[in-house]
């Protein structure tokens, strides 16, 4: 099997006729949890994995941008000039560009407008990825990690990888039309090994929480259940509103200045629906610090009550769950897990168990004899490892 290293080196050499000035790679991401609280200025707790977005890039001597994708058929090619003619999007309509091209796209133009004085030049740019599409993992913050990192290298612009993450929402929100926080994209950022980032998505005050996986002789099994979801769409957007909409009522700048002592107080001022949607991102919150403390004091052992409870939350206050996200994590606890619950935006992906090393193989099987019997699409499974953030590969 072709690596995503290999693929991006050979897509690059049948686009542009030679070997490419650089490869640079960022990785997917899982998320212990903290889910939804990221454009709430809340907290997240999530973690790079080893599944990475490849990015083959060289330089043209004209003012073009070339982009292409093992995913896709044909190259996009603009002119850079064209960049602030076709971003930003307009809300609720579809990129200019094939949305997978308004991506690394969306990321050379915010990079340019973040930083004027870069020495901006043409481009050709291929793409290959390893990480999991419509899986939760975050397959788009890698693209975008990639691609910002190489243009930062080759166009000189001098950002540090907040900066860099910072450009990569910009692209996901308002080239692309997704109305994602910037959890996915500090996390792809600032990865380290055998850890967690404990983000603070108001300040952007990260926090690199060991997690001890080896030691306490744990795994994390990802349960790819191959529904596929999309962030630019519908039910997304629905859940953002929503939150808006309580801490407008609540007279807060964002969900993060509630408390759960508020809660009591929310119920009574607002609908059953935006109710339950602000208790899911005020509980969420409380459960990320309890996990880190959690996570600093007993271990990684400790925290499996706190992943229960928050696949509870999404399925019943956020209502973002679906048959088989349930059916993985309620199978994935019978079946000896420490803890379950789906991770990533929702409405499809993936979720994850913490599960001791030598069940993996058990509780694998467990998973695709419920899907089997439930007639659900038979599931995806990998174990992944908290890994190192974006690098240049060659």
């Amino acid at each position: 099997m072709t690596s995503a290293h290999d693929a991006a080196v050979d897509l690059f050499a049948a686009l542009a006729g030679r070997t490419p000035d650089g490869v640079w790679s960022a990785p997917g991401r899982a998320n212990l949890i903290g889910e939804h609280t990221d454009y709430n200025d809340g907290f997240v707790l999530p973690f790079a994995i080893p599944q990475r977005t490849v990015a083959a890039v060289g330089r043209r001597a004209d003012r073009r941008l070339r982009v292409a994708s093992t995913f896709a058929d044909e190259p996009v090619e603009i002119a850079l000039d064209d960049l602030d003619r076709l971003f930003p999007t307009p809300p609720g309509t579809a990129p200019a560009v094939p949305e997978w091209a308004a991506y690394p796209l969306g990321v050379a133009w915010a990079l340019r407008a973040t930083a004027p004085a870069a020495a901006v030049s043409g481009l050709d740019i291929a793409i290959a990825s390893d990480v999991p599409v419509g899986a939760g993992l975050s397959s788009s913050a890698a693209i975008e990690g990639a691609t910002a990192t190489a243009l930062n290298e080759l166009w000189d612009a001098g950002l540090d990888a907040v900066a860099l993450a910072r450009i990569g929402r910009t692209a996901e929100n308002e080239a692309v039309g997704a109305p994602t926080g910037i959890m996915d994209q500090m996390a792809s950022m600032l990865g380290e090994p055998d850890a967690a980032i404990f983000l603070d998505c108001r300040s952007l005050a990260a926090d690199v929480v060991p997690l001890g996986m080896a030691d306490a002789g744990l795994a994390v099994l990802v349960m790819d259940t191959r529904v596929t979801h999309a962030h630019s769409t519908g039910g997304y957007r629905e859940r953002r509103a929503a939150c808006e909409r309580g801490a407008a009522i609540l007279g807060v700048p964002a969900l993060r200045d509630v408390a759960v002592a508020d809660l009591a107080r929310a119920e009574s001022l607002m609908d059953d629906v935006t109710f339950r949607r602000v208790r899911h991102i005020v509980t969420e919150n409380q459960r990320v610090q309890d996990t880190v403390a959690t996570l600093r004091t007993a271990g990684a052992r400790g925290i499996g009550d706190l992943l229960v409870a928050s696949h509870a939350s999404m399925r019943d206050d956020f209502e973002i769950s679906t048959p088989e996200l349930d059916a993985a994590v309620e199978t994935a606890l019978t079946s000896g897990a420490v803890g379950a619950r789906m991770t990533g935006g929702g409405f499809g992906g993936a979720a994850i168990a913490l599960v001791d090393r030598g069940a993996v193989p058990h509780l694998a099987d467990a998973v695709r004899g419920r899907f089997a019997a439930e007639g659900f699409v038979a599931p995806h499974l990998f174990e992944v490892s908290p890994s190192a953030g974006p690098r240049r590969d060659a």
